[in-house]
């Protein structure tokens, strides 16, 4: 049994805990936040047994945690890696791995220094509905495939965190464009890398509440000739979209994780629908079982098998790193209204 420590009890704190149930490999044994209210209400909820610790450090360097869940605001990152490098423990980390990729290169160093096993929680790639997509291109379904389509969206982030821009690292382009990046390079190949980007990105909506884009759209020119054009929103009301196409040259496919089989229009609350969902009355669309629908379940499934077995996870830290360079293209490209290369190193 694989025991797990998670660091951070917010939204995403909660929806890892809740995907660590559907794995039967692991136990979460230990859970921190910087909110002493937060961890008492996380630790409150029925059937859970975790210990709380106070800090970082105490939860990696407890004897009963072997993997280390990395659940924190894009901005402790690094901090908290550190501590789980300085404890010899194996690590997940949430999206988007650092807010530029010279801090993402940086959280890299110290986990390949410490000799560290490491995955990076990209769930895109992860949910059923990509997972089938995948199978049916490997298969050659739709020939090769040329262009990807892909969207997400929704009204705005659910914590003061994520609307600090200079803090945080970036808007809606990092924040959710990191997703449809890696559903990019899982489609059209990881050794055909982007070579050029261009985007553009504005703050429509929100200029009361961040100076970071909560609108974004870019193109991502890969090696081999693909094209993928990604869209980011925070100004959608309404509940998530989720939304990939994928256009081959035998075939086309498309995938959409926001339409439900559950919709209706309901006049009294009846408690959380959805993520994101904006009103509790009116027409709602319930997403079922969310952690799995949105491949939570799955990638800590993933993750907590390879790291039982010694191997190497789809998704790595290494993954993160060029995540975070493309988007850093992304931002140049916005200020500089050009095609701007990505870096591409060791």
């Amino acid at each position: 049994m694989i025991g797990v420590g998670l660091l951070g009890a917010g939204f995403i704190g909660e929806c890892y805990a809740d995907a660590l149930d559907d794995v039967k490999g692991a136990e979460l044994v230990a859970h921190y936040s910087r909110s002493p209210e937060r961890a008492a209400a996380f630790a409150a909820r029925p059937g859970r047994n975790t210990r709380p610790h106070e800090t970082m450090q105490a939860l990696c360097e407890d004897p009963a945690v072997d993997l280390v869940v990395v659940a924190l605001p894009n901005e402790v990152h690094l901090e908290a890696v550190r501590h789980v490098a300085a404890a010899g423990k194996g690590v997940v980390c949430t999206k988007p791995l650092a807010r530029t990729g010279p801090e993402a290169e940086e959280i890299l160093k110290v986990v390949t220094e410490a000799g560290i096993w490491h995955g990076y929680a990209e769930s895109s790639v992860f949910s059923p509905n990509i997972a089938k997509a995948h199978e049916i291109v490997e298969a050659g379904g739709i020939g090769d495939v040329l262009w990807m389509r892909a969207r997400e969206g929704h009204s705005g982030p659910h914590a003061p965190h994520f609307w600090d821009a200079e803090t945080a690292g970036g808007g809606a382009l990092l924040d959710m464009g990191c997703h449809t990046v890696e559903s990019a390079r899982h489609f059209f190949g990881k050794d055909n890398p982007v070579v050029e980007v261009f985007a553009w990105g504005a703050t429509l909506a929100h200029k009361d509440k961040t100076t970071g884009e909560d609108t974004a759209i870019a193109l991502l020119k890969f090696a081999g000739g693909q094209v993928a054009s990604i869209e980011s929103s925070w100004v959608e009301k309404g509940g998530m979209q989720l939304r990939h196409e994928f256009v081959g040259s035998a075939g086309r496919l498309v995938t959409d994780t926001a339409s439900t089989p559950v919709w209706g229009f309901i006049t009294q609350p009846v408690g959380y629908l959805v993520e994101k969902a904006d009103a509790d009355t009116g027409w709602v669309y319930p997403v079922p079982e969310e952690t799995r629908a949105y491949g939570f379940s799955q990638q800590m499934r993933h993750f907590v098998d390879r790291f039982a077995a010694g191997e190497t996870p789809l998704e790595t830290f290494d993954d993160g790193v060029v995540v975070n360079r493309i988007i850093d293209a992304c931002y140049l490209s916005m200020k500089t209204g050009r095609w701007e290369p990505v870096e591409h190193r060791p």
